[in-house]
This record gives C-alpha cells, sequence and structure tokens, in this order.
C-alpha cells in the first residue's frame, strides 16, 4: 500500500512512527528515510536499541529553508537520502517505507517529483510506503491506497508558545 499523512496539523510523523511501532509488534521492519530533520534534533533519533533492530529511522536534513535562500547543500542531502534509501532496500527485506517529509522536500524542489513517482510505480508489491508532510501533491495522492489529513484546530504555537520535547520532537 501506499499511505499518505498530510495536513497542517500536528501528527503526521507520529503517525508514521505509530505504524511502525506497532508492525516491530509483529516482527515487521521499517525503515524510515527523514528529509528535512537533522541528526539529534528529533527523539525518535534516540530510539532504544532494542527496537533498532525493527525501525531504523536515518535523518537528512539541514537547518530550516527559508525564501531566497541557496538550497544547493539541501539538495545534495536529498539526493543522499533517496540512494541511501534504495541501497538500504537493496540490502535488506524490509515491510514499510517511511519517507518523512519527503512533501515538503519536493514541495521545495529537493529532489524529482518524476523519481519519487517511478519508484511508487515500481516498488516492491510487499513493501508499504507511508509518505508524510505538509501539502501532498496530488500525483502523489493519486497514487495512495490511504490518506489521512491531519487539520490543525488548535496549537500551542499560535499562543506563541515553544516546541515541547517528546511531544513536538
Amino acid at each position: 500500500m501506499i499511505i499518505i499523512f498530510t495536513g497542517d496539523g500536528k501528527g503526521k510523523t507520529s503517525a508514521g512512527l505509530g505504524v511502525a511501532l506497532r508492525a516491530a509488534g509483529h516482527d515487521m521492519s521499517t525503515l524510515v528515510i527523514q528529509f528535512m530533520k537533522k541528526q539529534g534534533s528529533s527523539g525518535e533519533h534516540g530510539i532504544p536499541s532494542s527496537m533498532a533492530h525493527f525501525i531504523e529511522i536515518h535523518p537528512f536534513g539541514g537547518d530550516f529553508i527559508y525564501a531566497g535562500d541557496d538550497i544547493t547543500g539541501h539538495i545534495k542531502m536529498a539526493e543522499e537520502a533517496w540512494a541511501f534509501m534504495e541501497k538500504r532496500l537493496r540490502e535488506k527485506n524490509f515491510h514499510i517505507l517511511i519517507l518523512d517529509e519527503l512533501t515538503v522536500a519536493l514541495r521545495f524542489g529537493l529532489l524529482s517529483l518524476k523519481k519519487v513517482l517511478d519508484f511508487l510505480k515500481t516498488k516492491p508489491e510487499r513493501l508499504n510506503v507511508i509518505i508524510t508532510g505538509r501539502d501532498a501533491q496530488k500525483e502523489l495522492m493519486d497514487m495512495a491506497h490511504i490518506i489521512t489529513e491531519m487539520k490543525k484546530i488548535r496549537h500551542i504555537y499560535d499562543d506563541g508558545l515553544p516546541p515541547v520535547k517528546g511531544i513536538d520532537f
């Protein structure tokens, strides 16, 4: 299956990681490729070693991107992430692949949408792919079997409060 968690609300990555946790309980393995997150920037990067056999998390992100920024380094990291993902999929028989913040990487032009669509069309049938990020591209949604939109109703950011460790990162 292809599953998309999108929208402006909190919980897209959390939903994907929840699926990985549930799958681990069934002895299923998950590969997580994070496109917009720096190593050590989020709690899941400190996954206990007992879970690492089932859930591999690999962040490939830099600093935030702002309008007018030179994105050359970000493009390089996204391409490295994609090449690493392809290599790991050849090396190990994963049940689930999570492409975290892929829609954001696509929106910034860090990866080719055609490359992603070609991969999804030819992926192994047994591989379930979860894509997270705001503003999912229509072409991705047209291929998806499940789409969940997280809709923000209220968030602490609206009150100017900072992100909460363990909840937001």
